[in-house]
């Protein structure tokens, strides 16, 4: 009896890879060895950058909370302390927003702990 090989199947999966390759340059979107292997390493940076996304936006917002921090007269990290202390729970991100986009009311929170 002949072998059975399930063509169907197997055809259908490269295409879907090749298919989520279009647009990648030269041999990583048409040689089928290729493109999965651009493909998988792509998810592998997806994954990656992922993380490094919130860990960038993270030091972003402490940079700017940093500088107007340093307008009022007070360092980032005196700043922190401070609100932990006085019990104020604001995230760093809602923190950077006011900074950057309404002073006053950053001004006002750092009058409140100081």
């Amino acid at each position: 009896m002949p072998r059975s090989v399930n063509h169907v199947a197997s055809r259908a999966k490269r295409k879907r890879i090749l298919k989520l390759t279009r647009g990648y340059i030269g041999a990583r979107k048409n040689v089928w060895t290729v493109a999965k292997n651009t493909w998988e390493k792509g998810l592998t940076y997806a994954y990656r950058d992922r993380k490094n996304k919130k860990r960038n936006f993270r030091a972003l917002w402490i940079q700017r909370i940093n500088a107007a921090a340093r307008l009022e007269g007070m360092s980032y990290s005196r700043l922190m302390g401070a609100l932990h202390k006085s019990g104020i729970e604001i995230n760093r991100k809602v923190l950077a927003d006011l900074a950057m986009n309404h002073p006053e009311a950053f001004k006002a929170i750092v009058e409140r702990v100081r």
